[in-house]
């Protein structure tokens, strides 16, 4: 089976821009989402329901501002295994998926094996966090650096 060279093909002009709308604004009502799209608000609802159903849309959720909560340390580690045995990278990526001060995580290409972001409340906090990743069995290296200035952050998939 050949692959879509690109996979919104199936989407039409309206299905992009509803989808470029809620990406922007997740709590916009059916009612000015319609209004925005030119749309009655049955068939816009429809479109809305039927693109969740196929799953362009994965959840929504809050994004919460970090600083205000008190995270003002963001790092960023490079972390290489001894080993890639499975329940080496098993482990790892469990400890992962349970540290909630970790907001993103990446199995990687090149020198080391994951890229991860970390969120702390000061450096104190930020170096007992790394120490648990380094704790953690199989892990061999680390490569931090820790974010001094913010460029971009945001969570949107460009659909022009």
């Amino acid at each position: 089976m050949k692959k879509k060279e690109n996979p919104t093909e199936e989407l039409d002009h309206t299905d992009l821009a509803l989808l470029k709308r809620i990406q922007k604004e997740g709590r916009i009502s059916n009612s000015k989402l319609s209004e925005t799209l030119n749309l009655s608000e049955t068939p816009c609802w429809r479109r809305w329901k039927k693109l969740e159903e196929e799953g362009y849309v994965d959840e929504y959720r809050a994004i919460l501002n970090r600083r205000k909560l008190g995270f003002n340390v963001v790092g960023f580690t490079q972390v290489t295994l001894g080993s890639h045995e499975e329940a080496r990278t098993d482990d790892f990526e469990q400890f992962v998926n349970s540290a909630d001060w970790i907001p993103l995580c990446h199995c990687i290409t090149g020198s080391a094996d994951y890229f991860v972001q970390v969120i702390a409340r000061d450096l104190d906090e930020y170096y007992e966090r790394i120490n648990q990743i380094r704790r953690v069995e199989g892990v061999s290296a680390l490569h931090s650096s820790v974010s001094v200035k913010e460029v971009k952050n945001h969570t949107q998939v460009p659909l022009d």
